[in-house]
């Protein structure tokens, strides 16, 4: 329960302070605010999360928590034994769990910021963001840890997208930014789909997909975060293809069709594995100059 509660608040919210037995992050719920602390203590046998919100959106952060923890996280149909890679990993971490957030203007403005960028460039941004556009989350505890909320989406759709340019964002993404925080209200009823995890990713996915500017990549990253969608596929990642087909196949470098031939027989639960591949410590081989980012 506690390396969920790290992995999935570190991937995915805007302020977050956390280590191994506690972890705090600040959330924008609807209308709200919400901020929740969370310590697990091992006793006995069990281990035990104990959790305190504030702020106008805390009993929605608090009735939230089960499946924040992957605690409503459902495995049936996943068959680990298909590769003795996913087995040993799934042995291995038996513990591991999706969770999601139901909050999908929350994952989509980082995904937007992660488009065709390295990693430290998109969260440079986002943290620039937050800094100069976001408040201070509610609570003593947000207040001691200085914890910021993400910007809310009327205040990014006011700003100019020139605005963005110091963050290192380009007109493009500025713009699709702007568009999608107009209609957040619209894009946050897609939590709401009836059906299986799975089911309401791919639904959320394709109407994610219908608006200019998010496509496959950035949808499944979403749907992943803030929906717990087991089967999301991060197609043009730049290195998710080469770990897949370095781990399953033994290859040094795959392509986006290798890597979907070869999550093929776990379609249902091809981001479960795509989880336990990535938690391994597996790494493809490089090759080449590493990209520097410009100044």
């Amino acid at each position: 329960v506690v390396s969920v509660i790290v992995v999935l608040l570190l991937s995915g919210r805007a302020s977050i302070r956390g280590d191994a037995e506690d972890a705090c992050s600040v959330v924008k719920v609807g209308e709200g605010r919400g901020v929740e602390g969370l310590e697990a203590a091992a006793l006995g046998r069990g281990e035990v999360v104990e959790a305190e919100t504030w702020g106008a959106g805390a009993d929605r952060v608090l009735d939230g928590l089960p499946a924040l923890l992957g605690l409503d996280d459902d495995t049936t149909g996943f068959d680990p034994s298909l590769h003795p890679v996913v087995a040993d990993l799934a042995r291995r971490m038996a513990g591991l769990r999706l969770g999601w957030t139901n909050a999908i203007f929350e994952a989509l403005l980082p995904a937007i910021l992660e488009q065709k960028v390295t990693g430290s460039e998109a969260s440079t941004a986002y943290h620039d963001l937050i800094r100069r556009h976001g408040e201070p989350g509610p609570g003593p505890l947000a207040a001691r840890l200085r914890l910021r909320l993400q910007p809310a989406p009327e205040v990014l759709a006011s700003l100019p997208y020139f605005a963005f340019h110091p963050l290192g964002v380009e007109q493009r993404r500025a713009e699709l930014i702007r568009r999608v925080a107009r209609e957040a209200h619209r894009l946050e009823a897609l939590a709401e789909l009836p059906g299986t995890r799975a089911e309401v990713g791919a639904a959320a996915a394709a109407a994610l997909q219908r608006r200019p500017g998010i496509g496959p990549w950035t949808a499944a990253e979403v749907t992943l975060r803030a929906l717990g969608d087991p089967d999301a596929v991060s197609v043009g990642d730049f290195h998710l293809k080469n770990l897949v087909a370095v781990a399953l196949a033994g290859e040094p470098r795959g392509d986006d069709t290798r890597m979907v031939e070869l999550l093929a027989p776990w379609r249902g639960h091809r981001a479960r594995v795509i989880r336990l591949l990535e938690a391994s410590g597996i790494e493809a081989p490089t090759y080449g100059p590493r990209y520097s980012p410009p100044d």
